[in-house]
């Protein structure tokens, strides 16, 4: 992975106060503030995906409301052939 520098002003004080509990948890301070960067990213993408899901609920209640459904024997006739398709995908991997 390519490193880039990430240079920002911040207050000396604070500044000092960081790098003093970052040694204390034996940890650089820019350890910790890629730590935090890789957690925001990650929180970031989990909201995203948590917007994207809470879109698809509302779309399939939507349309089950609107009397839009799928019959179960058809579902558990789709899912039968793909558990099918799965398993001889398996079987020949392992042969």
């Amino acid at each position: 992975m390519r490193e880039a520098t990430f240079t920002f002003r911040v207050d000396e004080a604070l500044k000092n106060e960081f790098s003093m509990a970052a040694k204390a948890r034996d940890r650089t301070g820019a350890q910790l503030l890629r730590d935090f960067m890789r957690e925001f990213v990650g929180q970031q993408n989990a909201a995203k995906h948590d917007e994207w899901f809470r879109r698809q609920v509302h779309i399939g209640l939507s349309e089950a409301e609107a009397g839009r459904l799928i019959p179960a024997a058809e579902v558990e006739a789709e899912a039968k052939a793909w558990r099918a398709k799965t398993r001889r995908k398996v079987a020949s991997a392992a042969s």
